[in-house]
């Protein structure tokens, strides 16, 4: 598929939050092709949503955690291998650490999830067999090594 062809290739644009509180991890275990899964809680942009509004969207509804955004961690390209769900889609992430501000228990979280879970980065690494795809950890490495960017770095223009 060419632009000279006049076809337009397009990635899914996702946006994934690296929470941490007391050093552990806020994840999120979900069903995806048929097994359960383990993921930072991330989503799809919206149209008209800017990057930001949705790290914190996506967050509120995979986890029921209202967050803080405190810096931009990176953008990560991928695609899928042919046996996953969705062969061959390429996803563009863009990835934000935050902190907890308050949580509510009583909200219902969105279709799929099995729950919403603080793991140390040491059982998440244990469990990488489970992880929805390399994003999962390669983010979480990234943030513990200390890369963060300023918010601004990640902005929508109006």
């Amino acid at each position: 598929m060419t632009y000279r062809e006049g076809r337009f290739w397009q990635p899914d644009v996702t946006v994934a939050t690296v929470v941490v509180r007391n050093g552990r991890l806020l994840m999120v275990e979900e069903m995806a092709s048929g097994r359960q899964v383990l993921n930072q809680p991330a989503g799809h942009l919206e149209p008209d949503e800017s990057l930001h509004d949705a790290a914190l969207r996506e967050t509120l509804e995979e986890t029921g955690w209202h967050v803080r955004l405190t810096a931009f961690v990176g953008a990560y390209q991928w695609k899928s291998p042919d046996q996953v769900e969705r062969p061959g889609r390429h996803y563009l992430r863009f990835a934000f650490a935050a902190e907890p501000v308050s949580h509510d228990p009583d909200r219902a979280l969105d279709t799929g999830i099995i729950q919403a879970q603080w793991m140390s980065p040491a059982d998440l690494l244990d469990a990488s067999a489970r992880h929805r795809s390399p994003l999962v950890w390669d983010t979480v490495a990234d943030y513990l090594g200390g890369r963060r960017y300023p918010l601004d770095l990640a902005r929508q223009l109006a």
